[in-house]
């Protein structure tokens, strides 16, 4: 069960130019059928407040990719993308989920917008999970800004939730911030966490990289630095469940 997360330079608003990247870093790679391929937040645009140009339309093109993807290597394929809310004309955040037949299995929308940039102003905030199956693991993704509150990681958990994956554009001013707080959503909720950030920068931010891969005890199993890389990592679910079992802390939570 091996999990496979992209780290990169995301072109801005360029998909085709990162439909490239992507295509390149998996050609280099060996990746086993069955396998979970994870892609930052927006990976085909960058964090673009531009949503008029950035939107997918009815036959969308990441769709399309993300789908041809994962029938290609014959695994589960993550991925962020950008759709319009017909009632209210803003963005969608959104990650999609495709199965290794290339059907999509999941849709999720970013439930905590990022006021502090004023993605709030451009992009609808979400409500609830979409959460598939992958080999033995439960994955609930979530996006970026998500992180920072653990209340929706304990309704992952209380979902049945033991793989929770994180695709953002992390900026480099808080970097800190991100590692600490990936480590801890995997420990407080004894459940694997694969953040995947992206480096380079857009017209606003830098971003440092620091993909990471973290199990249930809080062990980082593997980290990428500040430039392009691909993290693999074989995940252990048996150990998961006996960690569980061995130290049931989920078993006290209140409410």
């Amino acid at each position: 069960m091996n999990v496979i997360a992209l780290q990169y330079d995301i072109a801005w608003e360029d998909r085709e130019a990162n439909f490239d990247t992507v295509r390149r870093l998996l050609t280099r790679s060996v990746v086993s059928p069955g396998s979970l391929i994870v892609l930052p937040e927006m990976f085909s645009t960058g964090f673009s407040m531009d949503v008029a140009k950035v939107a997918e339309d009815k036959k969308s093109g990441v769709e399309k990719f993300l789908s041809s993807l994962a029938w290609q290597y014959e695994s589960h394929v993550i991925g962020g993308l950008v759709s319009k809310d017909a009632s209210s004309g803003m963005g969608r955040n959104e990650i999609a989920v495709y199965d290794p037949s290339g059907r999509p299995v999941a849709l999720y929308q970013k439930n905590h917008t990022f006021s502090y940039n004023n993605e709030s102003n451009h992009y609808q905030p979400g409500e609830g999970l979409a959460m598939f199956q992958w080999h033995d693991f439960t994955v609930c993704p979530v996006i970026c800004y998500d992180l920072r509150f653990p209340e929706l990681f304990r309704e992952g958990v209380r979902n049945g939730a033991d793989l929770f994956t994180v695709s953002a554009n992390w900026p480099d001013a808080r970097l800190r911030h991100w590692k600490v707080l990936l480590d801890a959503r995997a420990i407080e909720n004894q459940a694997y966490v694969v953040g995947v950030n992206r480096v380079g920068s857009d017209p606003r931010f830098r971003y440092p990289g620091g993909s990471r891969i973290v199990d249930h005890h809080g062990v980082v199993l593997a980290e990428a630095g500040d430039s392009e890389a691909v993290l693999f990592r074989d995940l252990d679910h048996a150990d998961l469940v006996s960690w569980r079992r061995e130290f049931p802390a989920l078993d006290d939570i209140k409410g």
